[in-house]
């Protein structure tokens, strides 16, 4: 429509004579009619024809009329003035475009009503309470479960650091460096986790989609801690809580690093006062060696794809390695309901490891048993140096099947 109001107003429509006579009938304006004289030096027909609005002096219609030498009226010359467009056709295709465009704009520019709640420019969650939780939905894959048909320990760790991450873009908080600030990309700092800590009440299964809040808070002088609530998005059920602990590391000596107070600047106002969401497991985290172990799984090494843009091995990854030397009953009959970390080293691509894993039930065997089983790991290099302390909880997959397992052994007995 726009583009007919813009090409009708540079290429006027020539009215038919009936319309214009009608026209000019409405407006009680005389009109000369359409005559038609054979010409003297040629057969051909001249019509001419002329209808505008005659002018008025003092109220009193003046008619002017131009005259050939045969008495027929002829229009009046062509000008300048009389072959321009139609502006105001114009005008109209350009206030519509004009209107169109503002719409469209004013649907990108659209903001929440609530106060409290400030959604993410990328698109990918919001930011809530003052600005100081960051919430993020994940919907469960195919390819994020494992055999049990639940979403894998590897996947939930993922969504943790993948919804950290985020909030630190959407409060405008990430410089050029993975995670880091600013101030932080100018002084080559990076955040590196000392300590994890995770309670896992349910696991989601493949289609559910899942909602993750994560907040930060200050963890002594020299920390931050981070805090996470994982919940069903449709239920609200409380699927899994973690808290962990973060230092500065320069990335180019590899040693740890106090805050800065341009930093410390940076991130405080968006520090969040509040107690962890899982109270600390003060118990101590024992260190295996091959007299301790029950089970050692040697030759890990890192793959290319392993490393994160810090250049050293991502935190997830680490947790993957030590379920490497889990014994295998307690992966099918079980599944993992609690686990604390403490990364004591980095390693790099050369790094060759090995894990090892001691059982504090020794009947591992008995998949009947409905108790809960606890079981210490170390994650170390081949000379020895400690890379990840851990321990982990693991209690029945489902205990009704284990009874009915029980019965139907009875039985056949």
């Amino acid at each position: 429509m726009v583009a007919t109001a813009a090409t009708s107003a540079f290429f006027p429509v020539t009215s038919s004579p009936d319309s214009s006579e009608l026209k000019s009938k409405k407006l009680g304006v005389g009109s000369t009619s359409l005559k038609s004289k054979p010409l003297a030096s040629s057969g051909s027909l001249q019509v001419k024809s002329n209808v505008q609005a005659l002018p008025k002096i003092n109220g009193s219609t003046v008619v002017e009329s131009l005259k050939n030498d045969d008495g027929v009226s002829s229009p009046p010359p062509r000008t300048f003035i009389n072959q321009l467009p139609d502006w105001s056709m114009l005008l109209a295709a350009i206030t519509t475009i004009f209107l169109a465009a503002e719409k469209q704009w004013m649907m990108l520019d659209w903001k929440p009503r609530r106060t409290d709640m400030v959604i993410d420019p990328f698109g990918i969650g919001k930011i809530v309470q003052d600005g100081l939780v960051y919430s993020q939905n994940f919907s469960i894959r195919s390819y994020e479960i494992g055999a049990d048909r639940t979403a894998s320990i590897e996947t939930l760790m993922n969504h943790l650091q993948e919804t950290a991450i985020n909030h630190c873009r959407s409060a405008g908080l990430l410089g050029e460096g993975f995670g880091a600030t600013p101030e932080m990309c100018k002084k080559n700092l990076i955040w590196v986790v000392t300590r994890m800590q995770v309670e896992i009440d349910s696991y989601p299964t493949w289609g559910d989609v899942v909602q993750v809040d994560t907040w930060a808070s200050a963890s002594g002088k020299n920390g931050m801690r981070r805090d996470w609530l994982v919940s069903n998005s449709e239920t609200g059920e409380i699927l899994t809580r973690a808290t962990s602990v973060w230092v500065m590391m320069n990335k180019l000596t590899r040693r740890l690093s106090k805050i800065p107070e341009e930093v410390r600047g940076e991130i405080e106002p968006f520090f969040m006062n509040s107690d962890p969401v899982l109270a600390e497991d003060s118990q101590k985290l024992v260190k295996l060696d091959d007299s301790t172990a029950e089970y050692v799984c040697k030759g890990l090494t890192p793959k290319w794809s392993d490393l994160d843009v810090n250049q050293h091995v991502n935190n997830v990854k680490y947790i993957g390695w030590i379920l490497e030397s889990a014994p295998l009953p307690i992966l099918e009959s079980r599944e993992l309901c609690s686990m604390t970390l403490e990364y004591r080293r980095e390693c790099g691509r050369d790094s060759v490891l090995q894990s090892l894993t001691a059982v504090s039930d020794s009947d591992v065997e008995n998949t009947r048993s409905f108790g809960e089983i606890n079981c210490q790991h170390l994650l170390r290099l081949e000379d020895g140096a400690e890379i990840v302390r851990g321990r982990t909880r693991w209690r029945p997959k489902d205990a009704k099947s284990f009874g009915n397992v029980g019965k139907i052994s009875a039985e056949r007995a």
